[in-house]
């Protein structure tokens, strides 16, 4: 029978070998791109004062990012992780050393937005997520998916003082084209993934147009794909804007370093965390107090007065609910959809991620640029989270497919 037979790349790359290199693409791809913010002076600096436009960078390039997930996602579901992330991982080498040498706001939007979005597309959690839910059965993905979130928040932590220090050291475009040689590594690494999948073996026999009407008719994929629009912007503003509100408010920009930092330390221990929950408990009520503690600890950091200490901890806590929304959200679609078309439909889903992450990273700038502060994106922050702790309540976590067993 098909659904016995494996494919001899399936074989030769077995879960342990596929966690490693997804978890270590994810902590290079994610690292780099937490270290972002920390460029945000320098490149103001460069191209006239005006935060907006390397904000303006940034919400582009999570947009590219963002609307290549479906596709991206497609073509690794057909041919496989290990091509895509392959050729992302040469497009991010490519767009980091580019943009040490840009002199005009196109073409920061080119080589920083294009080039870059692309490259995250196709080595981020769409395409690595699906190349581990082949391999590692139903009841244990929320945990596999967890460990390489986790590990790959482990990137965030260790990436941005290295990026803080190779300014430091080497100036922002020394550091751009330093962080251009992590590159290579993710397209090195991409080769452990397997290679091409079987045929839907795995969703029921589904066609990839039917799993799309199937998805498309479900509520509970609507509301999933609303409430990631909130992570998306709370994330990428907080990452983009959070070192610039706290020199505003005459803090040392290592504070601002050490802050991303710590949010991508205490993000691996959250990760980990609500993976493993994810497997036991009811993944939309756990997506619904993830966010609903969203809304809490903004709050409180809006109520105490700014100083070092409170940025600390704002960070630490934050960082614990950063990405936890990743295992359960992803965890979710594979659960209620399958593993077969987890790219393609996941991919959908990121593209709601990313469309806020666009709103989040251009907002903060434009109406830094008009007000002069960040408060009116603080509060909105807080009501969006509000309304996406809300949304996940209704959802149904039942499958609607009937998966074939994954090996492993």
């Amino acid at each position: 029978m098909n659904s016995v037979k494996q494919p001899k790349s399936l074989l030769r790359h077995g879960p342990a070998l596929v966690l490693v290199c997804a978890a270590g693409i994810v902590a290079l791809s994610l690292g780099m791109r937490q270290s972002f913010g920390i460029f945000m002076p320098h490149v103001s600096e460069l191209l006239g004062g005006s935060r907006e436009v390397f904000s303006l960078a940034i919400a582009l390039q999570n947009l590219i990012w963002g609307l290549a997930q479906p596709g991206v996602g497609m073509v690794a579901d057909r041919y496989g992780a290990r091509i895509v992330a392959g050729a992302g991982g040469m497009l991010y080498g490519l767009g980091l050393a580019a943009t040490a040498l840009v002199s005009t706001a196109l073409a920061l939007n080119i080589n920083f937005g294009l080039l870059i979005g692309l490259g995250l597309s196709a080595t981020s959690f769409v395409v690595v997520l699906g190349a581990v839910a082949r391999v590692v059965p139903q009841e244990r993905r929320g945990l596999a998916f967890g460990v390489v979130t986790a590990v790959g928040s482990f990137g965030m932590f260790a990436v941005v003082p290295l990026g803080q220090g190779l300014v430091a050291g080497l100036g922002w475009q020394g550091a751009f084209l330093a962080l251009s040689g992590f590159a290579v590594l993710m397209v090195l690494m991409a080769m452990g993934f397997p290679g091409a999948p079987t045929q839907a073996s795995a969703s029921g026999g589904l066609t990839l147009g039917q799993a799309l009407r199937q998805a498309a008719g479900h509520r509970g994929y609507w509301l999933l794909n609303a409430g990631f629009f909130v992570c998306g912007f709370h994330v990428m503003f907080i990452a983009t804007h959070l070192p610039s509100y706290l020199v505003d408010a005459g803090l040392p920009a290592a504070v601002g370093a050490m802050c991303l930092a710590l949010i991508g330390l205490f993000n691996i221990i959250g990760s980990f965390t609500f993976g493993m929950l994810g497997d036991r408990l009811r993944k939309p009520l756990l997506l619904s107090g993830l966010y609903s503690g969203r809304v809490a600890v903004i709050t409180v950091f809006m109520l105490l007065p700014l100083t070092a200490p409170v940025a600390l901890i704002f960070s630490a806590v934050m960082g614990f609910l950063w990405l936890g929304t990743v295992p359960l959200t992803s965890g979710l679609v594979a659960q209620i959809f399958g593993a077969r078309y987890m790219g393609s439909l996941f991919g959908i889903v990121f593209l709601s991620h990313q469309l806020g992450s666009f709103v989040g990273a251009w907002l903060g700038g434009r109406v830094y640029d008009v007000a002069g502060d960040y408060g009116a994106v603080w509060v909105l922050a807080i009501g969006l989270g509000a309304v996406a702790a809300l949304l996940h309540l209704p959802i149904s976590d039942k499958s609607v497919v009937s998966e074939a067993p994954q090996p492993g």
